[in-house]
């Protein structure tokens, strides 16, 4: 797995910090006085508004992260929004020009990285036990993240209230739910193109499976050349997507830009909710799901987080599963992991075992309909988690990929964007938790498979030799 390193600038230290952060502690004051005890007029708030912004966006510099352009972009789109409501139409322009980029990614992002993930190992069969129960506990985290995702968006409601988006184009209205025949037959594609072009993302999923599972009955000799070919598919649609969060910045203050212009700062009540209720509904999956799960399988916790801790700090700050995972498979190793369980459940985990991801689509998707104030019964709640509990396992472990799976799960539910462009502005702060609990999910899934194997060994015995090796080869320089 190759690893991209992006040149930052250099980090400043906190004495050279104290400055900035002490001219935006005044530009905050200096606000609530105006607005709090209304003491000093308007225009003295927006002038100390605009300075404490000039710091935020020199620190945004000399961090060099496009996560903390992207934060930075949600504060500075609010006042730009703010101050120059006149302006919204442009603002939209940059939003949708984001989305647009994001769902060019879907169909090659499923196709590489689910090819890759089914059909990239030369002896399906001697991992076809393993991958079993793999794939088994996959799907039950991940059912129980969704689950979990749908009972806290419905419990909060965050997304109701919403002031709705003006626009010139009736609102879509909810499908009807398909009956089961219905439903079955709308899964499988009668012409993979059509299904592209019309964003049918499980018909995608399905014709990606299907010839997955083709490729594996014939020789390795045979499927190799598609197979590098679907592996360098994916590398290149991971480029694609770097290319695109390049953007993102731009995308997010946009979008926040254009709410605020439209409907004024107290969206960030309902935007504040629903980050409150994802951070929420991953607290209660980590210490509700996957720490009884852990304790189950005799898993030692301390050992555990101290050789997850790492590859975690490294998922929440880039936002990106991908980068986690080559420090990941080699602290999984040093934990006690034998190297052919870590090789294979991590790689796998990086499209199918994202719990954070998961959670969050199934809560997102509600949030966007309570937004547009479409009812959704709970029957057509259950057919939207069925779809999702296939569609999330195409997603690969880059920043920001769940915006693929929702944005073409409210296009095939007939849900609006305009909610999701919403989502946009506070999207960086949500892919930081999800992201990590993704990678948290990831090396607890390769421990529990590991003693399901019986293939681990949890005392300080075990250790890489000085190589950094054994007799199966090195994980990272393992090919297809």
């Amino acid at each position: 797995m190759e690893q991209t390193n992006t040149k930052a600038s250099p980090s400043m230290t906190l004495r050279e910090q104290m400055p900035v952060w002490i001219v935006v502690g005044i530009a905050l004051f200096v606000n609530f006085l105006t607005f709090g005890l209304h003491i000093l007029p308007e225009i003295v708030a927006s002038i100390a508004r605009w300075v404490g912004l000039a710091g935020l966006a020199y620190l945004s510099y000399r961090r060099g992260s496009v996560t903390t352009w992207i934060l930075f972009a949600l504060v500075f789109g609010a006042e730009v929004g703010h101050t120059f409501p006149a302006g919204a139409e442009w603002y939209s322009v940059l939003s949708k020009i984001f989305i647009k980029l994001i769902k060019t990614i879907v169909a090659p992002l499923l196709f590489g990285t689910l090819l890759v993930g089914i059909a990239g190992h030369s002896d399906i069969k001697s991992v076809g036990r393993m991958g079993i129960k793999a794939l088994i506990y996959f799907e039950v985290v991940t059912t129980i993240a969704l689950i979990i995702g749908l009972a806290a968006i419905n419990f909060t409601k965050a997304g109701v209230g919403l002031p709705q988006m003006p626009t010139t184009e009736a609102l879509p209205e909810l499908r009807k739910p398909m009956s089961g025949p219905e439903i079955v037959l709308h899964t499988f594609p009668d012409n993979v193109i059509k299904s592209i072009s019309e964003g049918e993302i499980l018909q995608i999923v399905v014709f990606c499976l299907l010839f997955a599972i083709a490729m594996t009955q014939v020789s390795y000799e045979r499927r190799r050349p598609f197979l590098v070919f679907a592996e360098s598919l994916s590398e290149i649609m991971f480029k694609f997507t770097n290319i695109i969060m390049y953007f993102a910045p731009f995308g997010v203050g946009g979008a926040i830009a254009y709410t605020v212009a439209k409907l004024g700062l107290g969206v960030f009540a309902n935007l504040g909710m629903l980050l409150l209720t994802l951070y929420g509904a991953l607290i209660v999956f980590i210490l509700g799901v996957l720490l009884p799960i852990a304790l189950f399988f005799r898993i030692p916790i301390r050992r555990f987080l101290k050789y997850v801790s790492e590859p975690l700090t490294i998922a929440f700050a880039t936002t990106s599963s991908e980068a986690a995972l080559p420090k990941a498979l080699e602290n999984m190793e040093k934990m006690g992991v034998s190297r052919r369980v870590v090789s294979f459940v991590l790689p796998t985990g990086l499209s199918f075992n994202l719990d954070g991801s998961t959670l969050y689509l199934s809560l997102a998707a509600v949030f966007v309909a309570q937004a547009a104030n479409i009812h959704m019964p709970i029957g057509a709640q259950i057919t939207m988690l069925v779809t999702l509990m296939l569609t999330t396992k195409g997603i690969a472990g880059v920043s920001r990929a769940s915006l693929v799976i929702l944005t073409g799960t409210a296009a095939s539910f007939g849900l609006p964007d305009w909610p999701i462009a919403a989502i946009l502005g506070i999207d960086a702060l949500m892919d930081m938790g999800r992201t990590a609990t993704n990678t948290l999910g990831n090396c607890l899934a390769t421990a529990i498979v590991g003693q399901w194997e019986g293939e681990t060994d949890f005392s300080d015995k075990i250790s890489l030799n000085p190589e950094g090796s054994n007799a199966e080869g090195s994980i990272l320089d393992s090919k297809v």
